[in-house]
């Protein structure tokens, strides 16, 4: 009888060992499975979406875009009134958001460059730190995006209606791979991202980029925004009868909105023209009888409206994803961003395009929302560039910020908390080279800019002498010269600031590590002309 109570004691006392393992066990998995509370980051980025087609931007255009949800954003979160890109193209632009390296460090110099796998970047550092990753839409790096864990993006600039996209499961480098997708693109994007979230592993955060082709040329918009502006004319911007250099003063020509009617008419006569880029909505175009006035005025008009339907499609669908967001109880602890990968000109100096150091160019137009942190209906005048945004993800995200990366976090700024050591320029370079559009550096501070247009083409963009430039030096007092139509280079009245200008765009270009090294003829053309 002893022998079998103390059988039966062991049994017991077994049981008891086994459950109180199989509890510690569920306690061990509960702790592994418990849901992180770090904030989400759902970062949406346009293509060349410039502030003047905002409307909470103000400027001509405020009262016929299409912006209620851009609206709400900027209602509920805070807008950068100086966030500046440092190349204004868009595949440096967008190596340097997610390298958080000026283009002269990540290589990422031109059009034609590409992002390597191996290259490190913050979706990595945000994936080692326990967030999930997603891109969607335009990546425009040519090579496999990593540091992703899903990926469905264009190739190349990719196509506005029926878009091929390409997954890890039909990638090929560059253009190939892919396969199509019924719709229009910026509709299509906004699915795959609400898709992907909902598809998530609820117990980590989550970083999704939702990065959409419009407004990109040929600026083409749904059917459903087909006869929006039809039957009245935009005004045009101050600068549109801009003169030319030898009025102004400045240092280049700068690309015409006639070139834009070039391509109308060319992709109206030839077809075959009708691929990516120059794919125009509402073709044939045509300016016969009109003299140069008129028909850059036609163009003006086409260019505008298309522009501002297809940023239209875009606020519609800012819309479902705030939407997407409340019902499914995520906005409390989601980061909302949303920008564009630089600016653009809409007209201002008879131009279009970007490129150049001008204010419409620089400018990225940006608002952010995050109701625990960020106070609502603000604006921050702090000078921010497009490297920091990195510097902002890891700061949120609570993870280390790599030492090779050059952001700086602009948190406390978002509180209303400067630090006292904050930038007071942006530092530019645009690297490509054309007669129209030299290579040149600058700063841009609170009031004045300086640029030198030093050209002299790269290896994979040669340029012929005649392209050189004879005039290297623009400066613009902002205050007085908002619209930049006179370069006070050689006023004297500003003798002593562009002296101490000049001195602060050698220390920017010496910090940052952006000196020429391998190029001596820049640096002969710098020798030759700094003090002209």
């Amino acid at each position: 009888m002893q022998k079998g109570k103390t059988i039966y004691s062991i049994v017991l006392m077994m049981g008891v060992i086994i459950l109180g393992a199989g509890c510690k066990a569920k306690v061990e998995e509960k702790k592994v499975v418990a849901k992180d509370k770090r904030p989400n980051i759902l970062f949406i980025m346009a293509d060349d979406h410039t502030s003047q087609a905002w409307g909470v931007y103000g400027g001509i255009l405020k009262d016929y875009v299409r912006n209620q949800n851009i609206q709400r954003l900027t209602n509920e979160g805070t807008l950068l009134e100086n966030c500046l890109v440092s190349n204004s193209i868009c595949t440096p632009s967008r190596a340097t958001i997610l390298t958080g390296q000026y283009s002269h460090i990540n290589g990422v110099t031109t059009l034609g460059n590409g992002l390597a796998p191996a290259y490190n970047n913050i979706a990595k550092e945000l994936q080692k730190g326990g967030y999930q990753t997603s891109i969607i839409g335009k990546w425009h790096l040519k090579q496999e995006p990593a540091g992703f864990d899903y990926y469905c993006v264009l190739p190349g600039q990719g196509e506005y209606w029926d878009p091929i996209m390409k997954t890890k499961d039909n990638w090929e480098d560059y253009y190939g791979g892919g396969k199509p997708y019924k719709g229009y693109s910026t509709d299509i994007i906004t699915d795959m991202t609400t898709d992907w979230i909902d598809n998530r592993d609820t117990t980590k955060p989550f970083v999704a980029m939702c990065h959409f082709k419009a407004t990109h040329e040929p600026y083409d918009y749904p059917e459903r925004y087909k006869d929006l502006y039809r039957d009245i004319d935009i005004p045009v911007p101050a600068s549109f009868y801009d003169n030319g250099p030898e009025v102004t003063g400045r240092s280049f020509n700068g690309q015409s909105i006639d070139e834009l009617q070039k391509r109308y008419l060319d992709a109206t006569a030839n077809p075959e023209l009708r691929k990516d880029f120059m794919n125009y909505p509402e073709l044939p175009f045509s300016v016969e009888g009109l003299n140069a006035n008129e028909a850059r005025m036609k163009t003006y008009q086409k260019f505008v409206k298309d522009f501002m339907r297809c940023g239209a499609a875009i606020d519609d669908n800012i819309g479902r994803l705030l939407d997407y967001l409340d019902k499914s109880g995520l906005a409390e602890n989601t980061i909302v961003v949303y920008t564009a990968d630089q600016g653009y000109f809409l007209g201002e100096h008879g131009w279009f395009d970007k490129r150049l150091i001008f204010e419409e160019s620089i400018h990225m137009p940006f608002v952010i929302r995050y109701p625990k942190e960020i106070k609502a209906g603000a604006r921050n005048k702090d000078i921010v560039e497009n490297v920091d945004f990195s510097a902002l993800f890891a700061d949120y995200a609570g993870i280390p910020y790599p030492k090779d990366m050059q952001g700086h976090s602009f948190r406390e700024n978002l509180k209303g908390n400067t630090p006292s050591d904050w930038r007071k320029y942006g530092y530019y370079r645009y690297w490509e080279h054309s007669k129209d559009r030299p290579g040149h550096f600058g700063i841009r501070g609170e009031r004045y800019k300086i640029a030198f247009f030093y050209g002299n083409g790269l290896k994979e963009n040669k340029y012929s002498k005649a392209e050189q430039p004879t005039k290297f030096w623009d400066f613009y007092d902002l205050n007085e010269d908002p619209n930049e139509l006179h370069n006070a280079y050689n006023d004297p009245k500003y003798k002593d600031i562009i002296k101490s200008m000049k001195v602060e765009l050698l220390k920017q270009r010496k910090d940052l590590g952006d000196l020429d090294k391998d190029d001596p003829e820049i640096n002969e053309i710098i020798a030759a002309h700094w003090n002209d």
